[in-house]
C-alpha cells in the first residue's frame, strides 16, 4: 500500500499544480476533481476508508457540482462558444484521462491487496464520526468551509455585472469617475 500511497500523492500534487496554473476555468475543474480522487486513494492507501469515501462523495460529488454551476453562472454569452467548442476537441482531455488511468490502476492494485488480508474494523455510527469531527477536528472542519466560502464569494464578485454608477471601489478617484460617465 505503500506504492498507492506515493502514487495517489504523487497524483494529488500534479494535478493540484495544473489546478493553479491553468487559465481555462473548466479544465482547471477537471484537474481539481482528479486531485480529490488522487487525495481519497490516499486515504484509501492509509486505512481510512470512510475518509476516502466522504472525499469522493463530499468533495468530488457535491462540491464539484457547485464549482460547475459557478462556472455556468460566470458565463459570458455568445462569446465563449467557439471556446467551448475547443473545450470538447480531444486534446483537452489527454492529461485528466492519463491521470485518472494511473488512478484507476492504484485503486484496482489496492483492492486487490487489501481483498486477500479483508478489512479488519469495527463499524463506526455516525455519531461517533460527528464526534471527532466537532471535537477535536473543529479547526479543521471550520477552515474548510471559511475556504469555501471565500471561494463562494470571489467567484460571485468575478461574475457580477457592472451596472452603470455603480462604484466597485471605495477609492475617491472611482467615485468621482462614476459619477462622470453617469452623467454623460
Amino acid at each position: 500500500m505503500e506504492f498507492a500511497f506515493y502514487l495517489c500523492g504523487l497524483v494529488a500534487v500534479l494535478t493540484t499544480l495544473r489546478v493553479i496554473t491553468h487559465s481555462n476555468p473548466v479544465h482547471a475543474l477537471l484537474y481539481l476533481i482528479i486531485s480529490l480522487l488522487a487525495i481519497a486513494g490516499v486515504f484509501f492507501s492509509l486505512g481510512a476508508y470512510f475518509a476516502g469515501a466522504l472525499e469522493i462523495i463530499v468533495y468530488a460529488g457535491a462540491i464539484m457540482v457547485l464549482f460547475v454551476f459557478v462556472v455556468m453562472m460566470l458565463n459570458l454569452g455568445d462569446s465563449v462558444q467557439a471556446q467551448e467548442r475547443q473545450w470538447l476537441q480531444p486534446g483537452a482531455w489527454i492529461g485528466p484521462g492519463l491521470l485518472s488511468l494511473v488512478l484507476l490502476v492504484v485503486m484496482i492494485y489496492a483492492i486487490l491487496s487489501v481483498q486477500d488480508r479483508g478489512i479488519a474494523g469495527s463499524m463506526i455510527d455516525a455519531k461517533a464520526v460527528g464526534i471527532s469531527l466537532f471535537g477535536p477536528y473543529v479547526l479543521a472542519v471550520e477552515l474548510a468551509s471559511m475556504l469555501l466560502l471565500a471561494g463562494l464569494v470571489v467567484a460571485y464578485h468575478i461574475g457580477r455585472e457592472k451596472r452603470a454608477g455603480e462604484v466597485l471601489s471605495n477609492r475617491p478617484e472611482d467615485a468621482e469617475k462614476a459619477r462622470k460617465e453617469e452623467h454623460a
